[in-house]
């Protein structure tokens, strides 16, 4: 079997609905999300008020307008930036009960009425850099938790790292088992962290009753109006306690808009902001905590059980990392963004459960780079905020387009609501990118070679499509020339895959050409992949016969959804079609290419995009298709 790339290929279109099942209730929704939307942003705590202090601080005693200014500032970013935006506004922003940056591409090109590059390009960085930030949570996160061993004995410090790289491989190596089993226990065990830092927190409120006065936003104008760039470089830092917060609305198809926002304004905000508090306090009674300012709240006695709660909530909210990551590869991979990787399901009754074996090399090679290079969870933090800014900013941007066109507000009302949120943001980014030489190129880096391997892809893919375009025979010409001279006709039914309907596969003219032959019954199938996350059956199959022995089929599945096109084909039983698989052949081409001149991109950009498709996983195997009644032909392209 020759390297190369299927002639078959993804297009967009519209369609409606989810096909969704009975949901389960409030409760245990509400419950599900702690487990799994909160564990990014509940787990900030650890390092976030520790970095920003530090960062306010320069090299100085963290005096008490610091202290005050910065408490400020994290109650007002968590309420600003996640709750405004996210909770109460982004959570409206579903498209067919999905969210995140993907979903949120489509609503805008739905608002828009048209496909635009200026959309595309932002979706692709948002979910170039959502990959980025999938990257360095499981890094900084579990760093952050076993750092507190230091604590508990100072001898433990030179095996923080090793200790941190042998949990982040085990967390990856588990992950072609699925989760379903282990996800039951990821609310509790989420539910009793938030409940742990609330109390630690509340206990030392006292220490400092006076840090309560930081609820005033003034403390925190006027922290960032008296300490010029060093207020900037701090804001940065404050950064941190957000990070997480774009979870929220990427796994709103998960559990739904109201379960997360009760889990937030019920439990995890109170929690959050109580901690922060006390590690405010605590450190306003005893200046020498800062350097590890979550654990110094906690009795020496419950240490260890601090710390291995701890270690179990940067392991949860890394699986949510890279489950998240999953989902958006499969997402990209519908929407044409990326070539087809092998998808596997690990759990027979969750659809979502998915493995991706490439995405999670690629992730695990990344973290382990990340925790040789930074080794310590502070230095880490330097490049952890400018990945969430950049999504925080797309998701932004997106959103006021959402707005204004989708939910057709006025263009003034929409810009009163959107652009106070927009300068919050770019202001948040503009602090991250001082970080620029500490760390924060790390995610940059990472995000501009996934931005140039999707651009990449679907130039390429384009190129593609206009050269074999102009050898193609139009189906129409075809059948008629079959009339006139018809080919000899044998028993069953061919199934001929193909990008576009409108022209003749290039199998079905190899087929022709070499073993003369017709099928009676031939069907041109095109897979299409709608802009909404799942499609219903009654919506899946479109059919339209051509002639005696030729149909059109059209299979749409949801972007969400992975194609399994022998399940849908017999769904066309209710259409009138006697689908049986076992008197079925599939045709494929598959295009070996080689590179060209003159093809519209630079030789390296050609080379990097043949590679990517000789990388794409096979066309057999990504529509579910038997691979006995599978007959693949190849063909020579330059692009």
């Amino acid at each position: 079997m020759s390297n190369g790339v299927n002639e078959t290929a993804a297009s967009a279109g519209p369609a409606a609905g989810t096909g969704r099942e009975a949901a389960p209730g409030m409760a245990a929704l509400a419950l599900g999300s702690v487990g799994v939307v909160y564990g990014d942003i509940g787990t900030s705590p650890l390092y976030a008020f520790r970095e920003a202090a530090t960062a306010a601080s320069n090299g100085g005693p963290v005096e008490r307008d610091i202290v005050l200014g910065v408490l400020s500032l994290i109650l007002w970013a968590l309420i600003i930036t996640v709750t405004l935006k996210y909770v109460l506004m982004l959570l409206r922003a579903d498209n067919n009960g999905e969210g995140g940056t993907l979903s949120l591409t489509a609503l805008a090109t739905r608002g828009l009425g048209r496909r635009t590059t200026f959309v595309f390009l932002v979706g692709v960085i948002g979910a170039a850099m959502f990959l980025g930030d999938s990257v360095i949570t499981p890094a900084i996160s579990v760093l952050s938790a076993v750092e507190g061993l230091k604590l508990a004995n100072p001898a433990f410090s030179d095996y923080v790292a090793p200790l941190t790289v042998v949990i982040l491989i085990a967390l990856f190596a588990v992950q072609s088992h699925g989760t379903a089993r282990v996800a039951a226990l990821f609310g509790p065990i989420m539910v009793v962290w938030f409940v742990s830092i609330a109390i630690a927190g509340a206990l030392h409120i006292n220490d400092d009753p006076h840090v309560l006065a930081a609820i005033n936003p003034l403390y925190g104008v006027q922290f960032m109006l008296s300490h010029g760039v060093i207020g900037l470089v701090t804001l940065g830092a404050v950064f941190l306690v957000v990070t997480g917060g774009e979870a929220l609305y990427a796994d709103l198809g998960h559990f739904g808009r109201k379960p997360i926002q009760t889990a937030w304004l019920c439990l995890v905000l109170p929690a959050l902001v109580i901690n922060y508090f006390g590690q405010g306090a605590k450190v306003l009674a005893d200046p020498a905590a800062i350097e590890n300012p979550f654990y110094r709240l906690v009795p020496e006695g419950l240490l260890l059980p601090m710390i291995v709660l701890a270690t179990a909530a940067t392991v949860i909210a890394s699986q949510a990392v890279i489950t998240g990551a999953y989902s958006l590869v499969q997402q990209a991979i519908q929407l044409g963004m990326l070539p087809r990787l092998t998808i596997l399901h690990t759990s027979a009754s969750q659809v979502g459960q998915i493995y991706i074996p490439r995405v999670t090399m690629t992730l695990l090679i990344g973290v382990l780079l990340l925790v040789g290079l930074f080794r310590t969870s502070s230095a880490l933090a330097s490049a952890y905020g400018i990945a969430v800014a950049t999504t925080m900013v797309v998701d932004g941007v997106l959103a006021f387009i959402v707005i204004w066109k989708l939910w057709q507000w006025p263009l003034w009302k929409s810009a009163l609501l959107c652009l106070p949120l927009f300068i919050i943001d770019v202001t948040f980014f503009s602090a991250n990118l001082l970080k620029l030489l500490e760390g924060a190129w790390a995610p940059i880096l990472f995000g501009i070679g996934m931005v140039l391997l999707m651009l990449t892809w679907r130039r390429g893919s384009a190129i593609l499509i206009s050269k074999t375009r102009k050898t193609e025979v139009p189906l129409e010409t075809l059948l008629r020339s079959m009339e006139k001279k018809p080919p000899h006709v044998v028993p069953g039914t061919a199934v001929f895959l193909t990008s576009d309907p409108e022209f003749a596969p290039t199998a079905l003219l190899h087929n022709l050409k070499h073993n003369k032959v017709l099928h009676e019954h031939n069907v041109i199938l095109t897979v299409v992949t709608a802009d909404t996350p799942r499609v219903p059956d009654e919506e899946r199959v479109q059919m339209a016969a051509l002639s005696k022995h030729f149909s059109r089929v059209s299979l749409k599945f949801g972007y969400m959804e992975q194609p399994n096109v022998p399940k849908a084909l017999a769904i066309a039983r209710k259409h009138g079609w006697q689908f049986d698989i076992m008197s079925t052949s599939f045709f494929l081409s598959r295009r070996s290419l080689r590179p060209s001149a003159q093809s519209g991109m630079p030789t390296w950009q050609d080379h990097l995009f043949i590679w990517l498709a000789r990388s794409a996983s096979d066309a057999t195997d990504f529509f579910q298709i038997p691979t006995g009644r599978v007959v693949e032909v190849g063909t020579q392209v330059t692009v």
